[in-house]
């Protein structure tokens, strides 16, 4: 059995990497994520592409807050709206 479905923002602060896998695979349960990118630009690696493709499997669209990222962008405020929403906040 499983629990009631939750909206998690998950935070990809120091391992973007590990950020997208978690929340591909949050979705496996049937919660709703939003997947926010911080701090610096996704490293283009191998790797990240591989998640960058789970992502888009799992309809995860990416966000950021680093300006130089070509990902839809969140200001502070919107950051702040976006917590406020969420059921559950994760940080990786």
């Amino acid at each position: 059995m499983t629990g009631p479905i939750k909206t998690v923002l998950l935070l990809g602060r120091r391992d973007h990497t590990e950020a997208m896998r978690v929340a591909a695979g949050l979705t496996i349960f049937g919660h709703r994520v939003r997947l926010v990118f911080m701090n610096t630009p996704v490293a283009d690696t191998p790797e990240n592409a591989a998640q960058f493709e789970l992502l888009e499997l799992a309809d995860i669209p990416p966000e950021t807050t680093v300006a130089e990222e070509q990902l839809p962008w969140l200001d502070m405020t919107a950051l702040a709206a976006a917590m406020l929403e969420a059921d559950l906040i994760m940080s990786f």
